[in-house]
């Protein structure tokens, strides 16, 4: 009766080796335990279907977990299911795994939206349509650059709300903003520019995958502003003219000109992340920076924070000197965002249904900024435009408390938020803390807010 219990979903990637035979599959699971990877009190798979994964014969599995049974990695009981451990079992000598820190209660985690706003319904019928109308040759390998019905899709849709010069035939589909830097990244060192500037502060994972890469990193200093166009020294520049992560602000006018004007007169590469673009609440939204130098600006959306990050949707718009080199790299990469998703999108975006979204969820997020400032206590510092789905809340006065005092108080709460130090590049800037008020469930927003003034409160007063 034992042997009919299947996995629960456990890891089974033990890195074994044939040529080991049993005595290395043992070795392998033991690791997997000791690792963490095969969770204390988890199911693990059946002898048959573990047997079958790895093409051994079943009794080789039966004996491997009885002998691992016997030195206590294992419980088993009759008539129920092969379970790991539990931590104070395991054998002392096996490190005891590391448990994974408990999601917060109150997520204001900046950069993520509400979830449960997703447009289920809407994404379900435009799939159903997309299959309707997908002819059996788009199911094979489709183009580098992605979905033609994306790409014509998202030319229109980024003409019209964000002012970019697209055009289909230098649209790129990637599998979100990570995937866009790395290859830019990767394709701009095979034309000899080996050095990257990014805002500073900014986000350290996009900085770091331009040096896995092969680029250096210059960090240019971000005022009240944006950018400051005039320390500028490299040949390309990541930049969030919109609205700048995190401090909030939106490059000013005059430097938007100038930064156009740099990269057409050097011939430097600037890469626009207008990640949220979309977002802006107190006017008329930002047309994109791409449209005043479209030979020298890279355009790059993501469907991240309009929908999910899980989508793992994200474009580019390029210069005609770089469509081929990126499609190269496309294809040296491996990755392609799914076809289904991508024809979903196409036909959201062709619906109207994208729109209608972006609508009501700008309404949304609106109205919870509102609240957010509302509830805020007056010996905190609000920085930034009226904008995207992250507040910063600086704390460099002289009366302020610690960025770090800050952050205990928000952990003995169970607040998920994140404090603004560890974005700064080289010397430390001023401290304060990011919250994120898109993350919340509509029905939890207010108790996560009540949350973190309770939390501010504690170390202000």
């Amino acid at each position: 009766m034992a042997e009919t219990w299947s996995s629960s979903g456990i890891d089974v990637h033990l890195g074994w080796r044939p040529d080991t035979g049993r005595p290395g599959l043992a070795d392998a699971i033991r690791a997997a335990i000791r690792s963490g990877r095969w969770q204390p009190g988890a199911t693990v798979p059946s002898t048959r279907a573990l047997a079958a994964d790895l093409g051994v014969a079943r009794g080789t599995v039966t004996r491997v977990y009885a002998d691992l049974a016997a030195e206590g990695y294992l419980h088993t009981l009759q008539g129920a299911p092969t379970r790991v451990a539990t931590a104070g079992a395991l054998p002392q000598s096996a490190p005891r795994p590391v448990p994974r820190e408990p999601a917060p209660r109150w997520d204001l985690r900046p950069g993520r939206p509400d979830l449960t706003m997703f447009p289920r319904a809407d994404w379900q019928a435009a799939t159903r349509k997309a299959l309707q109308h997908a002819a059996a040759a788009d199911f094979g390998y489709t183009s580098l650059l992605g979905a033609p019905e994306l790409r014509a899709a998202l030319a229109g849709y980024l003409s019209r709300s964000r002012g970019v010069l697209a055009d289909p035939e230098r649209t790129v589909v990637c599998c979100g903003f990570s995937h866009a830097v790395a290859l830019l990244s990767r394709v701009l060192g095979e034309r000899g520019v080996t050095e990257t500037a990014f805002e500073n502060p900014s986000l350290g994972i996009y900085r770091d995958i331009a040096v896995a890469n092969g680029q250096r990193i210059r960090p240019v200093d971000v005022d009240a502003h944006g950018l400051r166009v005039s320390e500028l020294d490299s040949p390309a520049v990541v930049v969030t003219a919109a609205h700048q992560y995190p401090m909030g602000v939106a490059l000013a006018p005059e430097r938007r000109a100038s930064l156009t004007r740099w990269a057409a007169k050097t011939g430097a590469i600037v890469i626009e992340d207008d990640y949220d673009g979309e977002f802006r609440y107190d006017r008329q939204q930002v047309g994109a920076l791409q449209a005043l130098a479209p030979e020298h600006v890279v355009y790059a959306g993501t469907a991240s924070k309009t929908l999910a990050p899980a989508l793992r949707l994200a474009w580019l718009v390029l210069p005609r000197a770089l469509v081929e080199p990126v499609r190269a790299a496309m294809f040296d990469s491996g990755a392609r965002p799914p076809l289904i998703d991508q024809l979903a999108l196409a036909e959201l975006i062709t619906s109207g249904a994208y729109d209608r979204h972006v609508r009501r969820a700008r309404t949304e997020y609106r109205a919870r900024r509102d609240r957010l400032l509302a509830a805020l206590p007056g010996t905190v510092r609000p920085q930034g435009i009226a904008a995207g789905l992250h507040l910063l809340l600086m704390l460099d006065g002289p009366s302020s408390p610690a960025e770090t005092d800050v952050l205990a108080a928000c952990r003995r709460r169970s607040i998920g938020i994140e404090g603004l130090t560890q974005w700064w590049h080289g010397e430390r800037g001023p401290g304060g803390v990011i919250a994120g008020y898109g993350a919340p469930a509509g029905h939890a927003f207010a108790g996560a807010t009540q949350a973190l003034v309770e939390a501010l409160w504690e170390v202000t007063s």
